[in-house]
């Protein structure tokens, strides 16, 4: 009866051991920024990938001019990230995630920028004054909070590693972008074998960035505050389209589209003197007025180049 007992009493100490070694193992997981950023950007992820732009960009429904504007959005984007990623490489909060023949993107924009716009490019395209706002947040972060720098460098790289290669594929064919990625070059990591295993390297190294969970629930905040950018710009975009199927639609005429001698469209030479938004006027001419303000340029651009974005995580 007696050795009943011990070995009752001995089995019972082992099981709480084993169920205090895993109740702690789950919670050193819990604890891993990887999974924090997971778990605590979940809410908004879900609203990001369900908005109509993503699901039509799935769809192939993009136009070149929208994708060229995207990359505009994109070079200015990661130009601030990686000038601060550079500034910031030996800052033990973020050395360890400093992949620059890896990862960066700013040489692969260049390249796409070169595609769609010809040498002279950097005069034909500037930053406006909406995706100005977001650099000025990275540079920010960059110069005074550092240990945040890896929300946003986490959040668009491993997305290009994943759901970018998708969109690379879903772009060639509705733009009819050449095969051997002239265009795409963003999408494109020549220093990378194997995407799934440097993302399993670089989680590593994330989850043993030596932060108190103070500092990892700061991360998270910045995040979803990247989330939430997105989903402010989704919503500007919507009216952006609105307001271009408005202005576009003019029942009963015909419609320049674009292409050769716009000097042959009824509409052109009555209507030069007055401005494409002066009273009955060419709809292409109009959506194309539209198109040129910096603000709808920025809307239309940083949706797409966003939605690239906000898309990839489906696959993180």
């Amino acid at each position: 009866m007696s050795a009943e007992v011990e070995t009752s009493e001995g089995v019972d100490e082992s099981e709480k051991k084993n169920s205090g070694a895993l109740e702690k193992e789950n919670q050193m997981r819990m604890a891993d920024l990887s999974e924090l950023l997971k778990e605590g950007t979940k809410e908004a992820h879900d609203r990001a990938e369900n908005t109509q732009f993503v699901k039509d960009f799935l769809k192939g429904n993009i136009k070149k001019e929208l994708f060229k504007l995207a990359t505009t959005a994109l070079y200015f984007t990661y130009s601030a990230l990686e000038e601060e990623m550079e500034r910031n490489k030996d800052h033990p909060a973020f050395a360890p995630l400093y992949f620059p023949m890896e990862l960066h993107r700013k040489e692969a924009l260049t390249k796409d920028m070169e595609y769609f716009f010809g040498e002279n490019w950097e005069e034909q395209v500037q930053c406006p004054k909406a995706a100005q706002k977001y650099v000025e947040r990275i540079h920010y972060i960059g110069q005074n909070e550092p240990e945040l720098l890896v929300a946003h460098a986490y959040t668009r790289y491993m997305g290009d590693l994943s759901g970018g290669q998708v969109l690379k594929k879903v772009a060639q064919r509705a733009l009819k972008l050449p095969s051997t990625g002239e265009g795409t070059q963003f999408y494109l990591f020549e220093n990378v074998d194997n995407a799934q295993q440097f993302k399993q390297l670089y989680r590593a190294r994330m989850n043993a960035l030596d932060l108190n969970m103070k500092t990892k629930e700061r991360i998270v905040e910045e995040a979803n505050k990247a989330f939430e950018y997105n989903m402010q710009i989704f919503n500007e975009l919507d009216q952006a389209g609105s307001t271009l199927a408005r202005e576009t639609l003019e029942d009963g005429f015909p419609v320049h589209d674009g292409k050769g001698d716009m000097r042959k469209c009824p509409f052109y030479a009555a209507e030069q003197d007055k401005g494409a938004l002066e009273g009955s006027s060419c709809p292409f001419r109009t959506a194309m007025a539209v198109l040129r303000k910096p603000s709808l340029q920025f809307i239309l651009a940083a949706g797409v180049a966003l939605a690239a974005g906000l898309l990839a995580w489906y696959y993180i």
